[in-house]
């Protein structure tokens, strides 16, 4: 996901997104745990999604 992409969206729709990507990572590490997980790339990438939606949150309340 982008940072252009990320400020199309309203604040409750970042926060519903970064709240989705949340559940889903904690779903792939469960299934990195457990030896189900095909792609390992996805936990970095949920991760650093989560990252930029929080970056564009903080910056749109610091305005």
């Amino acid at each position: 996901m982008k940072i252009s992409e990320i400020k199309e969206l309203s604040l409750d729709e970042m926060v519903k997104k970064a709240n989705i990507l949340k559940e889903t990572h904690f779903n792939l590490r469960f299934q990195n745990e457990t030896g189900q997980l095909e792609n390992s790339s996805r936990l970095r990438q949920t991760r650093k999604d989560i990252a930029r939606i929080k970056t564009v949150i903080r910056q749109m309340q610091t305005k």
